[in-house]
C-alpha cells in the first residue's frame, strides 16, 4: 500500500519504482520539504536522505540494502512512515461517508478491525489505497498515501461536507501524530516489552491503543508493507523520538529506509501506488477483487461499481501478474513481449529479489497470458530475455492469524 521509492545509482543500488521527479537526493536548489518528528533522528543515524513525494525520508542508512532488506526478514526493522496521511472520520454517520468512496465492506468491521480498500472513481479507476480501522473509541481511522494526500483529503472533505448539508452526523480530522512501523519476524517479542497488552490476542488488521514503551495513546494496528509480521504505530509527536530510541536498544532492530521498503513490499507482491495501480487501473484488473465487499457487489454501490462487478464475471483485457527472470532485473516500463516477439504488455515494478536472489517484478498482461507458468519474454536494455508468469507473493506472507 505505501508508495515505496526508487533509488538512484549512485547509492549503490537501483530500485525502479516512482518516476524521479517524486524521489531524488536532496540539493540546496530543491523546494522546501516537509520533515517527518524524526529528521534530526535520522541524521543522527547516519539516514541518507532523499525527496520523496514532497517529503524528506531516508532512503536508507549506513547498512547496505540488501543488509537491511535480509535483516526485516530475518530479524526486524523500524521504519518512519509519519509521511502518510492519518485521519479520523467522527460522528454516526461514518461508516456511510466511508462506504460512499470505497469498494470494502466497513459495516461488517468489528470493534477495533481493519481492512485495506480502495478509493475508486465512476470510470471503475482506483484513485488510492488506503486502510480503514473501526476503532472502538468511535471513530474510523484511515491510513493513506503520502503521494496522494492532498487528493485524498479533498475526496474525503468534499464528501463530509455533501453529508453535511443532508443534515448527516459526520466530521472529519486530519492527525498529526508520527507514524512508526516495525516489521519481521522478532517484531511482535520486542515490542511485547514494552507493552501491557499481550500482544498474542492482537492478530493481523486489528488494532488497539495503549502505552508504549512509557508514551501513552498510541494506536498500535498488526499490519505492514513487507508481508512479515509487524505493526505501525501511530505515536503522539512528543513522544515519536522516544519511542524509536527505546525500540532501537534491542539489538533485534535495526533502522531501515525506502529502499528496503520497496523491494520487501514488492517480493510480498504488494502494489505501489501510481506504478502497479491508479486511476487507469481498476480492481479486478489490478487482481484487488478480493478488497470488493460481498454486500456492496451485490448492492453495486460503489463508485464505479457498474464498470467493476460485470468484471468480476467477465472478461477483463488485462490483468496485474508476477514475473520471475534471471540475467539483468527487469524495471518499471520494460516492455512484455509473447514468445513471437509481439509486446502484450508492460512491467510496472521490478528489482532484484535479496531473498530469492533472482529478479522479480509485476506488470500488465492480457488475460491470456496471465496463467502462472507462462513463459514471456521482457526487454531490458534492448535485449530480450526470458520471464516466467509467476504466482505472487514471491516470497511467503508471515502475518500474524489467531489459531
Amino acid at each position: 500500500m505505501q508508495r515505496a521509492v526508487s533509488v538512484v545509482a549512485r547509492l549503490g543500488f537501483r530500485l525502479q519504482a516512482i518516476p524521479p521527479a517524486l524521489c531524488h537526493p536532496l540539493s540546496c536548489a530543491q523546494e522546501v520539504l516537509r520533515r517527518t518528528p524524526l529528521y534530526d533522528f535520522h541524521l543522527a543515524h547516519g539516514g541518507k536522505m532523499v525527496a520523496f513525494a514532497g517529503w524528506s525520508l531516508p532512503v536508507q542508512y549506513r547498512d547496505s540494502h540488501t543488509d537491511s532488506h535480509l535483516h526485516t526478514r530475518q530479524h526486524c526493522s523500524l521504519f518512519d512512515v509519519s509521511h502518510m496521511l492519518q485521519t479520523k472520520i467522527l460522528g454516526s454517520d461514518r461508516v456511510k461517508l466511508m462506504e460512499s468512496l470505497v469498494v470494502g465492506d466497513i459495516a461488517e468491521l468489528r470493534p477495533n478491525q481493519g481492512t485495506l480498500s480502495l478509493f475508486t472513481n465512476e470510470a471503475g479507476g482506483i484513485l488510492d489505497d488506503l486502510i480503514v480501522t473501526n476503532t472502538s473509541e468511535g471513530h474510523l481511522y484511515v491510513v493513506s498515501n503520502a503521494g496522494c494526500w492532498e487528493k485524498d483529503l479533498a475526496l474525503m472533505q468534499d464528501k463530509v461536507r455533501e453529508l453535511q448539508n443532508q443534515g448527516r452526523d459526520v466530521g472529519l480530522e486530519v492527525l498529526d501524530n508520527a507514524l512508526l512501523a516495525l516489521q519481521g519476524p522478532t517484531a511482535a517479542q520486542v515490542l511485547q516489552a514494552g507493552v501491557a497488552d499481550d500482544l498474542r490476542k492482537l492478530p493481523f488488521m486489528t488494532s488497539a491503543v495503549m502505552e508504549v514503551f512509557g508514551v501513552s495513546g498510541c494506536r498500535v494496528t498488526r499490519c505492514g508493507y513487507t508481508g512479515e509480521d509487524g505493526v505501525e504505530i501511530s505515536v503522539p509527536v512528543a513522544g515519536a523520538v522516544h519511542l524509536a530510541t527505546a525500540l532501537l536498544k534491542n539489538p533485534e532492530v535495526k533502522l531501515a529506509g525506502l529502499a528496503a521498503r520497496d523491494s520487501l513490499r514488492l517480493e510480498a507482491g504488494l502494489c505501489l501506488y501510481g506504478n502497479d495501480i491508479d486511476e487507469h487501473t481498476t480492481p479486478v484488473e489490478g487482481s484487488l477483487s478480493w478488497t470488493l465487499g460481498k454486500r456492496r457487489r451485490a448492492a453495486m454501490d460503489f463508485p464505479g461499481a457498474k464498470v467493476i462487478v460485470p468484471q468480476l464475471k467477465g472478461k477483463v483485457q488485462r490483468r496485474r501478474v508476477g514475473l520471475m527472470c534471471e540475467g539483468a532485473p527487469m524495471r518499471a516500463h520494460s516492455p512484455i513481449l509473447n514468445m513471437e516477439g509481439t509486446k502484450i504488455g508492460t512491467v510496472t515494478s521490478g528489482c532484484p529479489s535479496p531473498s530469492l536472489k533472482k529478479n522479480v517484478a509485476m506488470g500488465y498482461v492480457p488475460c491470456e497470458y496471465s496463467r502462472p507458468g507462462t513463459m514471456l519474454l521482457v526487454e531490458v536494455r534492448r535485449k530480450q530475455q526470458m520471464a516466467v508468469v509467476s504466482k505472487m507473493p514471491f516470497v511467503p506472507t508471515n502475518y500474524y492469524t489467531l489459531k
